[in-house]
């Protein structure tokens, strides 16, 4: 659903007849398809550049544009406002008028919410700046700067964080998870992985050593551990502030945190387990804004782009998409259902959990605990009058039996299966006790995938490459003519990881009269596969090496996920 600032602006541009109505209905179809902020999206369709839509919010607000880069902001300006409270609004105060009014430059001017709530909290009326998109994201890095890991550190140690006599008094761990230290230090590395784009952050406590994990681009790094001691008030805190119960560590816990970033709410979904050495705790960030879920982002080929789109376009049958957790499954689901969520079909998702909220499709959360399955799920579906559904992973055969079900009384089935590639799900399927008849009835397309690293486009340098890589990838001198490969030197842009940002490789599997000869006598897995390739499907490999010949990621990458 689009925000109230994001309405504000449209309608601005309406009136000024900057757009007209085909445009709105354009850009609102494509807000909703990928989830990236309006004004952006403005800025994509070169509707505006960033400067034309900085004058025209400043005319609105009766403001005026400012140039920070131009600006040296005292620090007794900087100093009206803490830097959590700078960070979490998206503001930078740069001035105060005669009359004692504070001027702020804002990232988000149109959110009539921030001016009230610094109103509050400073006591002075607030007077709203605008200047061109993304600079107050660079003056807060200028100005308040995220204090160093090992100061953070020092000032807990300092105040005595972490220090307790005995690990049974709740009062005294809450206290210590409550201390300005253990919050300053949490926030710190929330905002740490939230700016570096992370989708996960590890807190683990071992015997001798806490750590502290962010998982970007699908790989673990480590920032430097603070103390041991200090595990107990950090873990707590992340519990208090997900509402779980920091009395209980002897059973997993799951939970919810949102916190608001530069003037955007990002969710973190929360798990923790019970070690021998106290409790690990796993945070899942989920921010819209990084995330593209748009089918035509996925890095697809134009065939194999073609080929979905003509699969999810099908009025009825199961589309499972399969690979190793992590490799990205639900974002293609999602945006698969992006691409169909039409006003004409109804579509229901039972998912665990439900990870982003898409705007015209009803979700409902599993939860084992209160029997609420998958299986149980689908009942209630197929009694809603859904056109499409989707299951978050088919687990059992219960499961398997009501998704057939669905797609046979006319629905269309999206789900998950954990199986290495396409051919192998049909495999599993059977092994669940799924009649094949049934599978040929119903199951219109697998696509496996696999998410493979980016080579950094700031750092991207060529080589040709040796006779021992090309043999790894089974590949001849003569297959590659002339063409060169690449790699990422490493640069700041990429934190020196010579990578950027994840595509997909993948293979789709689609139903044919011949394979389906095959699934009836429950043929093996390789058997189904070299058929499929024989029928024009490309396979991982034969993906994955498009992808290296194109320059857009390399060989070690590819050997990490794909068997050549």
């Amino acid at each position: 659903m689009m925000k109230i600032e994001d309405e504000i602006l449209k309608n601005i541009l309406l009136a000024e007849e900057i757009i007209d109505d085909e445009q709105v209905m354009e850009l609102e179809e494509e807000f909703h398809r990928n989830g990236r902020p309006f004004d952006a999206l403005l800025v994509d369709y070169e509707i505006l550049d960033d400067e034309q839509l900085a004058i025209i919010i400043a005319n609105h607000l009766g403001t005026e544009v400012v140039n920070l880069t131009v600006i040296d902001i005292s620090k007794k300006f900087i100093d009206l406002l803490s830097s959590d409270q700078a960070r979490m609004y998206g503001v930078i105060p740069f001035d105060i008028d005669d009359d004692d009014n504070i001027k702020i430059v804002c990232s988000n001017p149109l959110d009539y919410k921030i001016a009230d709530e610094l109103q509050f909290i400073l006591d002075k009326n607030i007077l709203v700046y605008v200047t061109k998109a993304g600079k107050v994201e660079l003056a807060l890095e200028k100005y308040y700067p995220a204090a160093s890991m090992n100061e953070m550190i020092e000032g807990m140690e300092l105040a005595g964080a972490g220090v307790l006599d005995t690990d049974d008094d709740l009062i005294d761990i809450e206290s210590l998870a409550n201390n300005a230290p253990i919050v300053k230090f949490v926030d710190v590395v929330l905002y740490q992985a939230i700016k570096d784009q992370a989708s996960d952050v590890h807190f683990e406590p071992f015997e001798t050593v806490f750590k502290i994990r962010y998982r970007v681009d699908g790989v673990l790094y480590e920032m430097a551990p603070p103390p041991l001691n200090l595990a107990l008030p950090v873990i707590s805190r992340i519990k208090i502030m997900s509402g779980l119960n920091i009395a209980e560590r002897r059973v997993p816990q799951d939970g919810r945190i949102q916190v608001r970033v530069a003037g955007k709410n990002i969710d973190l979904r929360v798990s923790t387990i019970p070690t021998e050495y106290g409790e690990s705790v796993v945070l899942r960030i989920l921010d819209r804004s990084v995330v593209n879920l748009d089918l035509n982002s996925l890095g697809l080929s134009a065939k194999m782009l073609a080929e979905v789109k003509e699969v999810i376009a099908k009025p009825n049958g199961i589309f499972i998409v399969t690979g190793p957790t992590g490799c990205g499954k639900t974002t293609t689901l999602y945006s698969a259902l992006k691409e169909v969520n039409k006003v004409s079909e109804k579509i229901l998702t039972a998912e665990d959990p439900v990870e982003y909220d898409i705007d015209g499709i009803i979700q409902l959360p599993v939860n084992n605990a209160v029997g609420m399955t998958f299986a149980m799920a689908l009942r209630a579906f197929l009694r809603q009058d859904p056109d499409i559904i989707m299951i978050g992973e088919i687990r059992d055969l219960d499961t398997a039996q009501m998704s057939i079900q669905a797609s046979l009384t006319g629905h269309l089935v999206f789900s998950t299966l954990h199986t290495r590639e396409a051919a192998a799900t049909i495999t599993r399927l059977i092994d669940m006790g799924v009649n094949p008849y049934l599978i040929n009835s119903s199951l219109i397309a697998i696509l496996a995938q696999r998410l493979v690293r980016c080579i950094c486009k700031v750092c991207k340098d060529e080589y040709f490459p040796k006779d021992d890589e090309l043999e790894l990838l089974g590949l001849t001198i003569e297959q590659i003519g002339n063409r060169k490969f690449y790699y990422g030197k490493g640069c700041s842009s990429c934190h020196d990881t010579g990578y950027k940002g994840r595509v997909a490789i993948v293979e789709l599997l689609k139903m044919s009269p011949a394979i389906s000869e095959l699934v009836a006598v429950s043929s093996p897995t390789i058997v189904l596969r070299n058929k499929a390739i024989e029928e024009g499907m490309v396979s991982l490999r034969e993906d994955a090496i498009h992808k290296v010949l194109d320059g857009i990621t390399s060989v070690e990458e590819v050997l990490k996920y794909v068997s050549i």
